[in-house]
């Protein structure tokens, strides 16, 4: 899926299975076990980086030694691949934040400090270079859309339509300016809230020849422990005709699941019949066939049987919240790990890089406007090294022209630079149909 690859690969595997390209086997018997972290991994070097190679045996020379017919491959590569790309650690770890996530900083990632790094991209160049060797023949990274070096998924989750005046109203009663806090009553019965937006949001990203992938709440209920949902209900009439005026646009309509979807697959269902029938569609129509959970909730012991029970084509759901970059270590879609089952899940994982909140966040990485490019720029480089695709949340609440922080202006500084390194902006939809 990373690679086009023209005819058959050589035999790649293990010294018992007398392969073309032998790979060392330094996982043991850790994957019969329920431990989520293995040994701490070695830094080895490979395309002038240092990068972390899990299970990795001691070794003296070089990573890959090339003969005649064959190549050897000194470090396990494939059990470091298959632990990052399977969320092991989430799936064995019992930690958890306060929304019921796994925390960044209980991972790998942050531990060892390679977030920004698709290290399981850079083991497949492992075995790149050996294959190509081996074959002869040049394994060249995916290309997308009118030969674009890279892709770019652009979406918007939309939380709340009708609250942008609640924090200045409550800002004006802490500080007890009785005027103030009566003009932004005021404004809210009587001008358009600045978050009702959704048309602003479509024309924005109109302007870079771009469509986006808007998901939205099917529940306005809060949840059990009293985290929000939605501040609209979907079947609402203006909320309606704004839902198909984006659709007929040709931007891509997908469900963000509430709070309990993860782990309930007939709530998911519910909510995606919902939107179904606000665009007037059968339930067994495949426009609305995306997925991201609100809050990136995702347990892996029961998102991926509610995703599949629902028959999502993909989910994009999988990033930190607290940091932007890798949580699986790759920068392309993937096929996530189905525990209970032993095999790869029927849909499509397309991994979240960068969300707005983690930007500027009391609890998360606080940068200031200036700074923002900058700190994305070298993980947007990887994703363009690799031929990946590059996942951007920007909520419409974040296209308000009073927030200067992470906002309207932020936003096209990251749109123009992406459109200077001629990404391919593709919906979801598109994405899975030129992967599959």
């Amino acid at each position: 899926m990373a690679y086009e690859v023209e005819g058959e690969l050589p035999t790649i595997g293990y010294a018992a299975t007398r392969p073309s390209i032998e790979i060392a086997n330094g996982a043991g018997d850790f994957f019969s076990q329920t431990e989520p972290f293995p040994s701490p991994p070695a830094f080895l070097a490979w395309m002038g980086r240092e990068l972390p190679f899990f299970f990795t045996p001691h070794i003296e020379g070089s990573l890959l030694t090339l003969a005649p017919g064959r190549a050897e491959i000194h470090v396990d590569i494939v059990s470091a691949a298959f632990y990052l790309l399977s969320g092991w650690q989430e799936y064995f770890s019992n930690k958890r934040d306060q929304h019921g996530r796994f925390p960044f900083s209980a991972s790998v990632q942050d531990f060892f400090g390679f977030v920004e790094v698709p290290v399981v991209n850079y083991y497949f160049d492992v075995l790149r270079v050996a294959v190509e060797h081996v074959t002869g023949q040049p394994l060249r990274p995916r290309r997308w859309v009118a030969d674009a070096p890279f892709a770019t998924f652009v979406t918007h989750d939309i939380d709340n339509l009708y609250s942008a005046w609640k924090e200045p109203a409550k800002e004006a009663l802490r500080r007890r300016n009785w005027l103030g806090f009566g003009q932004q009553l005021w404004r809210r019965w009587t001008r358009p809230d600045a978050w009702d937006n959704l048309k602003q949001v479509g024309e924005e990203v109109a302007r870079y020849g771009a469509k986006s992938a808007f998901f939205f709440l099917g529940s306005h209920r809060p949840s059990e422990t009293g985290t929000p949902n939605a501040d609209y209900r979907i079947n609402a009439g203006d909320i309606k005709q704004q839902i198909r005026l984006l659709r007929d646009w040709g931007n891509e309509i997908a469900v963000h699941g509430s709070i309990g979807t993860s782990d309930f697959d007939l709530a998911l269902t519910l909510e995606h019949l919902a939107l179904l029938e606000v665009l007037e569609l059968m339930p067994e129509a495949r426009e609305v066939c995306g997925n991201r959970f609100h809050y990136l909730r995702w347990e892996p012991r029961h998102t991926p049987f509610a995703l599949e029970t629902t028959g999502f084509e993909y989910d994009s759901t999988l990033g930190f919240a607290e940091h932007f970059g890798f949580r699986h270590s790759y920068c392309h879609p993937f096929h996530p790990y189905d525990f209970a089952n032993n095999r790869p899940c029927g849909f499509l994982e397309i991994p979240l890089n960068l969300m707005d909140a983690t930007l500027h966040h009391p609890r998360y990485l606080q940068l200031a406007p200036d700074e923002i490019l900058p700190a994305v720029e070298p993980m947007l480089r990887e994703i363009e090294r690799f031929g990946g695709v590059f996942t951007l949340l920007w909520h419409n609440e974040n296209f308000d022209p009073a927030n200067t922080v992470n906002g309207p202006r932020e936003f096209h500084r990251i749109m123009a630079y992406l459109r200077s390194r001629q990404t391919a902006f593709l919906t979801g939809r598109a994405i899975c149909e030129m992967v599959k």
